[in-house]
């Protein structure tokens, strides 16, 4: 499926599917995925700088956008971090990328996970999912034999939905593949 045919899908099957069941009066009332947020914490970065150019790499591999380095914003002694060390990294998707890292996810990343049965269905409250992922190396793009260290991820999926009962509608239209259905 492209992103064109994701498009047309929303627009012909999950836009009426959304205004019948929460009684819309207006196409634009129904939420929308704004972006999608790829987040890796590397908090063993501290001691081996090579582990953030590893993980951009990969998560530029992933998603098709090229990932940045996230900072530290303060001076920690214990965990001998200091203010403005890369200690993540990070890649925000929108529009094309955005549906098109939908789709891998969907029919070929989270298939790829052992013993998988579906992931939790447990929203922030405003309409937003963060899906926690153990290991890069269920994205058929990470060549398994190059990885030195198995690293997750957090992928943030936000919507303009005003409830969680909408978001939840709304991700799993579009295929999120939830344990528990609630409707």
């Amino acid at each position: 499926m492209s992103t064109e045919a994701v498009k047309k899908d929303y627009k012909e099957r999950i836009v009426p599917a959304l205004t019948e069941k929460f009684n819309y009066t207006t196409p634009m009332q129904v939420p929308k995925l704004k972006k999608i947020v790829i987040n890796q914490g590397l908090g063993a970065a501290t001691q081996d700088k090579k582990l953030i150019e590893t993980a951009i790499n990969e998560l530029t591999a992933i998603t098709g956008q090229k990932a940045v380095a996230t900072l530290s914003r303060k001076d920690i002694s214990n965990f001998k971090l200091r203010k403005k060390m890369p200690i993540g990294v990070m890649v925000t998707l929108r529009r094309e990328k955005m549906y098109e890292f939908l789709e891998r996810l969907i029919r070929v990343a989270l298939p790829r996970i052992r013993d998988f049965k579906g992931i939790e269905s447990k929203l922030d409250g405003r309409g937003n999912y963060t899906l926690g992922i153990t290991e890069q190396i269920i994205f058929p793009e990470i060549n398994i034999d190059t990885i030195n260290k198995l690293m997750g991820m957090n992928i943030t999926f936000v919507t303009s939905a005003n409830t969680d009962e909408e978001g939840y509608a709304l991700l799993k239209e579009f295929g999120l593949p939830f344990k528990n259905a609630k409707n």
